[in-house]
């Protein structure tokens, strides 16, 4: 279960290879097909491809992607536990509806973890790990200045990833990763203002320094004055997302 739970999104599609995969293939091919298949909703959720709150329909996910229904099923399973499918009676599973009051709440907890993740890694951070850190922020910089001011990939390529998993906390790891991770990248991906990467990156950099510096204190505080500027940034984007929406509608229904 936990496999499933730190599965990371993938831009990769695998489609076609799924459509050639019998559905009465063995347990182990079953597997991987709902672990396919999970990759596949997990990023159309999180790209807002699969809007928030839009109804999801079981049977249509299953012949979209050319398979039976119980690796479809599983998949939807594991985004629950991952909080981008929610499921209520009478009404069924629906994606995760973003509301500023959930951002504030993810935020906090994810403040105070995150924090902790600095202070840990700052004493147990390996020479291997702060140079794909240090690595990560030369790319990211290259790239800032090439014009791409998006950054929050997954797994591997992402700065917060990197750190929680330099913690060496499993605990710590299991909650950011496998229950946090994929409903605060959906928060981020889909209501970041295209300047805040400029910023966050100077702010990752001084991160990076107090960690090689073994400065868990000032990691920590940094790290927590950070996820605070993304939150403040995430709510008014997400606030003016919701008020172009009702705008729209209200057009609408004059119409």
């Amino acid at each position: 279960m936990l496999k499933q739970d730190t599965t990371f999104v993938s831009d990769d599609t695998h489609v076609s290879h799924l459509h050639k995969v019998k559905s009465t293939s063995a347990d182990k091919t079953s597997t991987t097909l709902a672990d396919q298949i999970l990759v596949q909703i997990q990023t159309s959720i999180i790209k807002g491809e699969l809007p928030a709150g839009s109804k999801i329909n079981e049977q249509a996910l299953a012949e979209k992607y050319g398979i039976s229904r119980g690796p479809t099923r599983e998949a939807l399973q594991t985004l629950e536990r991952q909080r981008l499918v929610v499921r209520a009676p009478h009404v069924g599973a629906r994606v995760a509806q973003l509301t500023v009051s959930e951002l504030n709440d993810l935020y906090q907890l994810r403040s105070v973890l995150e924090g902790m993740a600095c202070e840990l890694a700052a004493s147990r951070i390996t020479p291997e790990q702060l140079a794909k850190l240090e690595d990560l922020l030369a790319t990211q910089d290259a790239a800032l200045a090439k014009g791409d001011t998006y950054f929050q990939e997954e797994g591997d390529v992402d700065f917060h990833y990197q750190i929680i998993q330099a913690s060496g906390n499993k605990h710590l790891q299991e909650t950011l990763v496998g229950g946090l991770y994929h409903l605060l990248r959906m928060y981020r991906y889909q209501c970041t203002n295209k300047n805040r990467p400029v910023k966050a990156i100077a702010e990752h950099r001084r991160i990076v320094e107090a960690i090689a510096q073994r400065d868990g204190e000032l990691a920590s505080l940094l790290m927590r004055r950070h996820i605070e500027q993304g939150r403040k940034n995430t709510e008014l984007r997400l606030i003016e997302l919701q008020a172009n929406a009702a705008a729209k509608e209200t057009l609408a229904n004059i119409s």
